[in-house]
């Protein structure tokens, strides 16, 4: 009998162990959902609905011509976790810019970064910059993007499809999936670039990982192909290191189409200067440099030329 009732117990703990680690997965489930959908703008594009994050600096003035930022999250995360981990805000107070944060679609949140359906993207980020424009004064010769891993995709496919619109674009730990076949833009465009060597989501010798079956581009021959798609000299130039942090310059390029490469020695699948995210996850978060303000700081020297 004393058997039986020892077992009992067991069991009954064992059950609400079970049930509390169901409510803590639904509790966090729920954290994550609210997080997702924690946009203040929404707009209809190709039959649609897609929300979008936007930050408006207290120095705007609606009679001067301000430069709009956009900065796309990566897989599985989400506008405000992209608004927290870059730190554009910060800059568009010193600067006076505004950061506008597209939503991804489906569910967890990503890009189709290329395939069939790469093209309702572009015309969401066009419809995007036609709603800034409409509610904000906009400078067209200073709207700029950037992203995060599947973000840094989806802005080489801007660089490719909406060159008419993006003065320059920039991607950190990007997975650039785009064929150079399907790369053909009406002008080159500027391009800097951020990733670690010990990038566990994005290898950088390319190949295959751990978190997804795509064949990666190798970064250093990736960038070596967007210099020459830029018409930039041959040899770049060494960049001054930093710590963990190196980097060369491709420049001569066609129409200022410069082309910038940071790499971070040990770096993880991370964001640069920004909060550190699980190393378990994504690996090392170098603080050697800061790629928002160095990526402003490039974005400052390209406007679009007209």
């Amino acid at each position: 009998m004393k058997l039986r009732t020892a077992a009992g117990k067991i069991i009954m703990i064992i059950f609400w162990i079970g049930v509390g680690l169901v409510a803590l997965a639904a509790i966090l489930l729920g954290i994550y959902l609210l997080q997702i959908h924690n946009t203040n703008g929404q707009i209809d594009s190709t039959g649609q609905k897609r929300d979008y994050l936007v930050y408006v600096p207290k120095s705007y003035k609606p009679n001067v011509l301000t430069p709009l930022v956009i900065s796309i999250h990566g897989y599985a995360e989400w506008p405000a976790h992209q608004m927290e981990i870059s730190r554009w805000n910060d800059l568009a107070d010193e600067n006076g810019f505004i950061v506008v944060y597209p939503a991804g679609t489906g569910f967890p949140p990503h890009w189709s970064s290329s395939g069939v359906d790469s093209h309702k993207e572009v015309q969401f980020i066009s419809d995007l910059i036609d709603q800034m424009e409409g509610q904000y004064t906009i400078d067209p010769a200073r709207i700029y993007a950037n992203g995060l891993s599947n973000g840094g995709g989806m802005s080489f496919l801007l660089s490719c499809e909406l060159a008419d619109r993006i003065a320059a674009v920039g991607g950190v730990s990007g997975a650039y999936l785009l064929a150079w076949n399907d790369c053909n833009p009406i002008r080159p465009v500027p391009f800097i670039i951020f990733h670690g060597t010990a990038d566990p989501i994005v290898p950088f010798e390319g190949g295959r990982s751990s978190a997804f079956n795509y064949s990666f581009p190798s970064i250093q021959d990736w960038v070596r192909a967007l210099a020459k798609h830029n018409g930039c000299a041959e040899t770049p130039a060494a960049l001054p290191a930093s710590g963990e942090v190196s980097g060369v310059s491709y420049s001569q390029c066609s129409h200022n189409a410069d082309v910038v490469f940071y790499t971070i020695r040990g770096g993880g699948h991370a964001w640069p200067g920004g909060p550190a995210m699980p190393p378990a996850i994504v690996g090392h978060t170098t603080q050697d440099i800061n790629a928002t303000r160095v990526i402003w700081e490039f974005f400052k020297l390209h406007p679009l030329e007209k």
